[in-house]
């Protein structure tokens, strides 16, 4: 199967075509999609709400929520929160003033920081 996809990136790429290259998430990071895809569908099917009605609701098509129930993870992070706040799925375990205050500790959390970050560099000792 690798040789398959390789074989295929190689011609793609002599024929001037750009194609994406796959991207491997973690076992974790799958799960917790498709947690949040299943509680979005359960609070949805909670609401009695269709696919297609909460579809409409949060302006996206009926095979984007049923992308987004399914846990892949390639839907806009967005139009995921968007359809969990629609079906009252509390985003990172705060109500909207909590969250709000939780956003302004880290964004002044932030400013303290430095801009940017540099490692730094290891001197070279070049005396022999």
């Amino acid at each position: 199967m690798t040789t398959i996809i390789v074989i295929t990136y190689i011609y793609a790429y002599y024929n001037g075509q750009n194609m994406p290259i796959p991207r491997s998430y973690s076992t974790y990071t799958r799960s917790a999609g498709l947690l949040l895809g299943q509680l979005i569908k359960l609070g949805r099917k909670q609401k009695k709400w269709s696919a297609a009605e909460l579809a409409e609701r949060a302006g996206i098509s009926r095979a984007t929520l049923q992308k987004i129930e399914k846990g892949d993870l390639k839907c806009e992070i967005g139009l995921v929160f968007e359809v969990a706040s629609l079906v009252d799925i509390p985003l990172l375990q705060a109500d909207q003033p909590t969250l709000l205050e939780k956003l302004e500790l880290v964004q002044t959390k932030i400013a303290i920081l430095p801009q940017s970050i540099r490692k730094k560099r290891q001197e070279v000792d070049d005396d022999f």
